[in-house]
């Protein structure tokens, strides 16, 4: 790590979803910019503790550190632009969190390991609840993390969050 980076001592922010843009439209995007330019304080390019603090406090709140704490907790990482966009596109679309989306499919590992049969998946999804179509679970397979005729619900869950891997 450089001299400067290690100076900032910020952590580089998880990258969030590509296509978290096309969530929103450009005027909403320059909302979401101008509303986190407001909030980053020090314009550092991050929202930290402190600078929601000072936000809150600028409205005549006076925030616990348990208060900002949690609310620091809701993201995964540093909160760079990208980042924010992506919390309040999950808020907006009523995306579950990671653990939720984890536990709906381990109701169907019956040994825990994190992997489900994609032929009984398959049948899962076409069968039950709100049914999925062939050409549905065939799209889904197409990106889906498959590792010798099993689908990893685990890896599954974190690219659904958080976007594929670097390669």
């Amino acid at each position: 790590m450089s001299k400067a980076k290690a100076a900032k001592g910020k952590k580089r922010a998880q990258r969030a979803t590509s296509n978290v843009f096309a969530m929103f439209d450009q005027a909403q995007i320059q909302e979401f910019k101008e509303a986190f330019n407001m909030i980053d304080q020090n314009h550092d390019g991050f929202i930290d503790k402190d600078d929601l603090h000072d936000m809150l406090a600028s409205l005549g709140k006076n925030p616990t550190d348990q208060y900002l704490d949690q609310m620091m907790a809701e993201a995964p990482g540093p909160i760079n632009f990208t980042m924010f966009l992506t919390m309040f596109g999950e808020k907006l679309n009523g995306t579950d969190p990671e653990d939720v989306i984890k536990n709906a499919f381990a109701c169907f590992d019956d040994e825990n390991k994190g992997f489900i049969n994609e032929d009984r998946l398959r049948e899962l999804l076409t069968t039950m609840g709100d049914r999925f179509t062939e050409e549905e679970v065939d799209e889904m397979y197409r990106e889906a993390p498959i590792k010798g005729g099993n689908f990893d619900y685990i890896e599954f869950t974190r690219i659904l969050k958080h976007g594929k891997k670097d390669d």
